[in-house]
């Protein structure tokens, strides 16, 4: 995330919540950033997964939508109302263009939570890069009045059986180590995790540091890596 992008949503924070619930939010940002600033990344090969077969209760909905023409007004806002919705507005925009899909999960007929998911490609410098047939599934969220509830898991294991009938290559994701309720959630996926990594971004260059990787078998020393537009190869997965 650019310092702008930082700025600009402490600022909405600021604006809704006043400045002792910032002043809270800003401490805890900067001890994420010192203390717990790794992502665990993870994959999942769609070939493995099973297709669209299993009934959805009827309370649960799944809806994808690859262009903003697609979305109800209504829940668009709700989307970009999450922070800045100017900027978040311009991100929507931009992932559309990319050609991202956005995925809606709904509860008795509300907007329950939604992600996104990009093929052959990220939106942003990643870890690794990905194969043409690889998808980054990226920036997901459930409304706080639906946390609890299996939302998010629910979701994920919908995008990749709804992706394995197009892709033949992998699926990944990752989550900071400070967001237990994702990593959690991950859980009652297929995913698998890959491994540990930090990253920075600093103009056109991404510098990766890989902490281990469980998927191998094996953990690898730390090392770093650094790259241009590009970012560093994946780690060989074994098997």
């Amino acid at each position: 995330m650019s310092i702008f992008s930082s700025i600009s949503r402490f600022a909405e924070y600021f604006k809704r919540n006043g400045l002792r619930a910032t002043g809270r939010r800003f401490s805890l940002a900067v001890t994420r950033t010192l203390f717990l600033n790794r992502m665990a990344l993870y994959y999942c090969d769609l070939t493995s997964q099973s297709s669209l077969t299993t009934d959805l209760p009827s309370s649960l909905k799944m809806e994808r939508k690859r262009n903003e023409t697609e979305l109800d007004p209504e829940e668009l806002q709700e989307i970009i109302s999450v922070w800045n919705p100017r900027l978040a507005r311009r991100n929507v925009e931009e992932r559309f263009a990319l050609g991202a899909s956005l995925w809606l999960i709904k509860l008795d007929g509300n907007l329950a939570g939604y992600g996104w998911s990009l093929r052959g490609r990220t939106v942003e410098p990643h870890y690794f890069c990905l194969g043409l047939d690889d998808v980054h599934l990226f920036d997901f969220h459930v409304f706080p009045q639906y946390r609890g509830l299996g939302v998010n898991p629910s979701l994920v294991n919908y995008i990749l059986r709804s992706l394995a009938t197009e892709s033949q290559g992998r699926a990944f994701i990752e989550a900071a180590e400070w967001n237990h309720a994702q990593l959690t959630s991950l859980r009652k996926t297929p995913f698998r995790r890959l491994g540990w990594a930090r990253k920075r971004s600093i103009g056109g260059l991404t510098i990766v540091w890989w902490a281990e990787n469980d998927a191998a078998g094996h953990k690898e020393p730390k090392s770093a890596s650094a790259t241009g537009h590009e970012a560093p190869r994946i780690p060989h997965l074994g098997g």
